[in-house]
Order: structure tokens, then sequence, then C-alpha cells
């Protein structure tokens, strides 16, 4: 799992600072979505967010660290997320 990590930490310095919620899906690859992030928030689960000119964004490396806690590798053999 530390490999995972590592290497979505290692991203925030290919990144801007700050992304807007409406980018993240692209500057991630597809990784999550804009709208799994927005209902993800309304349940107070998603990372932590500011707003600049009144649209959501999140600072590159609280994102990426959140998203490194909710990440897991699939080893060979098994590839159902951890329960």
């Amino acid at each position: 799992m530390a490999k995972v990590q590592t290497s979505l930490i290692d991203l925030a310095d290919k990144l801007p600072p700050i992304i807007s919620r409406s980018h993240v899906e692209k500057f991630l690859g597809g990784v999550i979505s804009s709208k799994s992030l927005a209902n993800l928030d309304s349940l107070g689960e998603g990372p932590p967010r500011i707003k600049v000119s009144g649209r959501v964004a999140y600072r590159t490396e609280e994102l990426l660290t959140w998203l490194s806690a909710r990440s897991f590798a699939i080893e060979k053999g098994n590839a159902h997320a951890p329960r």
C-alpha cells in the first residue's frame, strides 16, 4: 500500500497548488469525477475544500493525501477492495 500512497503524493510537484473541483478529473486522469467529489462533500466525506471566487477547490496536497488514504494496491489474484 505504501507504493500507491507514495506515487499519489509525488504527483503534487507536477500539479498546480490548487485544483478546482471541475478540473480534478482532468488532472487526475479520471480517477475520481467532480460529481463524485460533490456527493462526498455533501456527506462530509470528501477532502478538505476551499472556495475561490465562488468555486469549490482543493489544495492539491490535501486532495492527494485524502485520495491516498482511500486507495489500496490490488495484489495479483485479489481484485476486490478491502472491506
